[in-house]
């Protein structure tokens, strides 16, 4: 069957970290790292958030607090009282107004081009209650027809109660729906336990070898959706 409806993760998929105001923060205690260091860092440290026990063994706000710290690492800046100071500042403006918060310049016109496909496209998001506000705010939420906050419904990715969720919401199907994410144990293991067929976003070209359809873009994803419309005719 033909995809009908896409769920699509936020963070690492529409919207990304604001590595300046990171950058800047880390600044105001003493630590020195540019933005382009850190965002060139934050695939490897995905990974190493992804792979192995921890995603299994952890909730989102605590994979979060782990996220920052490994960027780090990868970006070799030494741990200290000062980082953790930076991110504890850090983490009092992301529960307020979200630090995921740049919209690359290919994410409107990409949805656009998948809106035109037909697909009706629902956010589903492990996020902190800050979700619809900061859509609303980057002018993402006009382009999307539903929008699924974890904080919100009390469960998330990857358990497939979430996905049920959102699959009643938008009045979609297991069987017709696809879901992309940029975490494989939390995107893609749990879509799959939901009976959605998944993509991964894998920008950084991380997980070689995995077994499942993996995407660069979301325009590549647009060409992934057209193709199997093709062959499902």
């Amino acid at each position: 069957m033909s995809v009908e409806t896409l769920f699509l993760d936020a963070g690492g998929v529409l919207v990304f970290p604001n590595w300046t105001r990171v950058s800047d923060a880390l600044a105001r205690h003493g630590v020195q790292v540019d933005a382009a260091r850190l965002a060139a860092a934050d695939p490897r440290a995905k990974r190493r958030l992804d792979v192995g026990d921890t995603s299994a063994a952890t909730s989102d706000l605590q994979r979060g607090w782990l996220y920052f710290n490994l960027v780090l690492t990868e970006a070799a800046v030494p741990l200290s009282a000062a980082t953790e100071a930076a991110l504890a500042e850090l983490h009092e403006y992301h529960m307020v107004r979200n630090l995921w918060e740049i919209v690359p310049g290919d994410v409107p016109p990409a949805l656009a081009r998948l809106r035109r496909l037909g697909l009706r496209l629902v956010v589903v998001s492990n996020a902190n209650g800050t979700l619809r506000a900061v859509f609303e705010r980057l002018g993402l939420s006009g382009l999307l027809d539903v929008l699924i906050d974890s904080h919100e419904q009390g469960v998330e990715k990857p358990d497939p109660r979430l996905f049920h969720l959102a699959l009643g919401r938008a009045g979609a199907r297991a069987t017709t729906t696809m879901h992309v994410g940029d975490l494989y144990h939390v995107d893609v293991i749990g879509a799959r336990a939901a009976g959605i067929r998944a993509v991964l976003l894998d920008a950084g070209g991380m997980y070689e070898g995995y077994d499942c359809a993996r995407v660069r873009a979301l325009d590549d994803l647009a060409d992934l959706v057209a193709e199997d419309a093709v062959t499902s005719a």
